[in-house]
C-alpha cells in the first residue's frame, strides 16, 4: 500500500484543521475528519439504513447500467484503468469492476482514500473475487493534487461517486474537478455521482435516522479529537443537528453545544469556549439539478457525455470527459 503524505501531515494529521476550525467564528470542522477507522465503520452502517437512500439508489444505477457505463468510458475498445477517489470499502465499485473484467484480460484498480483501514477492507473484499484484477491502493488526501495519476499508463476512468462532490462548496467543487482534470490526459474520463434535489422530508430523514447512527457518525469527529489530540470533549454535551437549506440547496450538519462549556485540547495547548446553543459546522451536502451539474462541468473544463438515472430521478451518475 503506497502512502503519499507530507512531513507536516505525518507529524500532525488533524491538528492544523482542528486548530483553525475551532478558532473561527462560527466554529467548523472539516468533513474529512469523519473518516478515521471508527468513522468509516459508522458510515458503512449509515449506507445500509432504510432512510439513507443515496447508496442503494446509486448501486441500482450501476447494477442496471454497468456495461453501458464501461462501454461509454472505454471508447473504441481501449484498455481502461479504474481509479477511485475516496474509495472506502469499494462495494459499489465492484459492480463496475465486474463489468470491466468481462471486457479486459487484465484490469487495474487504484483505490485512493485517507483511511488505510477502509482500503485494507477494500483490498480484502476484492482479492480473489476477480482473477484478472490487480489492485494498487494508495493512502492519500484526494482533495489535494494527485500528480502521481499522470504517471499511470493507459486510459483512465476516475470514479468520484457517492455524491462526494456535494461535500464541497461550489467554488471548491470546481477547483477540485479542475485539479483532477490537470492530472489526467485528453480522452480520460471521470464518473461522478450526484444526489439530486428532492422532497425536503426525504432529505431530512436521510440525515436524521431513527437509530441515531448519523448522530454517532457526526459526534465521532469530537471523539477523534479526544483520541488523537488529547481533547476533553464530552460527547453527551453536544447534539447532532441536520437540516435542509432550500435557498442553498444543501443539507447542513452541525454539532450543538447543550450548555456553556470549555474544552481543553492537550496537543494544541488551547481551551476552546462554547456558549449554550453554539454550533460546530461539520458538513454540507449539496443537492443538484441537471442545470447545476452542467454548469459545474462547464466551469471545470470537462465535457459531459452521458448521464444515467434511477426511475425516481433521485440520483444521477454522470460520465465527463477530459477534452
Amino acid at each position: 500500500m503506497t502512502s503519499f503524505r507530507s512531513p507536516a501531515l505525518e507529524l500532525s494529521p488533524i491538528a492544523d484543521d482542528v486548530l483553525q476550525g475551532l478558532s473561527t467564528t462560527p466554529k467548523q470542522l472539516s468533513p474529512k475528519l469523519f473518516y478515521d477507522a471508527e468513522g468509516s465503520r459508522l458510515f458503512e452502517q449509515i449506507t445500509e439504513l432504510e432512510e439513507y437512500y443515496p447508496t442503494r439508489t446509486e448501486r441500482s444505477i450501476f447494477e442496471a447500467y454497468a456495461d453501458e457505463i464501461i462501454e461509454q468510458a472505454q471508447q473504441a475498445g481501449n484498455n481502461l484503468s479504474l481509479i477511485e477517489l475516496g474509495a472506502g470499502s469499494a462495494r459499489k465499485t465492484s459492480i463496475l469492476i465486474q463489468a470491466l473484467c468481462r471486457k479486459q484480460m487484465l484490469v487495474k484498480f487504484c483505490p485512493i482514500d485517507v483511511s488505510s483501514s477502509a482500503l485494507r477492507e477494500a483490498v480484502s473484499s476484492l482479492n480473489g473475487q476477480f482473477p484478472n484484477l490487480r489492485v494498487r491502493p494508495i493512502v492519500a488526501d484526494y482533495s489535494q493534487p494527485l500528480t502521481q495519476l499522470s504517471s499511470l499508463p493507459g486510459r483512465k476512468l476516475v470514479l468520484f461517486i457517492g455524491s462526494s462532490i456535494g461535500n464541497f462548496e461550489p467554488e471548491e467543487a470546481t477547483a477540485f474537478l479542475q485539479r483532477q482534470r490537470s492530472s489526467l490526459r485528453p480522452g480520460d474520463a471521470l464518473l461522478l455521482g450526484f444526489d439530486m434535489a428532492k422532497d425536503a422530508e426525504v432529505l431530512h430523514r436521510a440525515y436524521n435516522d431513527a437509530k441515531g447512527v448519523t448522530a454517532q457518525f457526526n459526534k465521532n469527529v469530537l471523539a477523534r479529537v479526544n483520541r488523537e489530540l488529547g481533547g476533553s470533549f464530552e460527547l453527551d454535551t453536544f447534539e447532532h443537528v441536520a437540516f435542509w437549506s432550500p435557498e442553498r440547496s444543501r443539507i447542513e450538519m452541525h454539532l450543538e453545544s447543550l450548555s456553556k462549556q470549555n474544552v481543553w485540547v492537550h496537543d494544541l495547548r488551547k481551551t476552546f469556549g462554547f456558549a449554550a446553543g453554539e454550533r460546530i459546522h461539520t458538513e454540507n451536502s449539496y443537492k443538484f439539478t441537471r442545470e447545476s451539474i452542467a454548469e459545474l462541468l462547464r466551469r471545470s473544463g470537462l465535457t459531459m457525455e452521458r448521464a444515467w438515472n434511477d426511475p425516481l430521478q433521485w440520483f444521477s451518475v454522470v460520465l465527463a470527459r477530459v477534452p
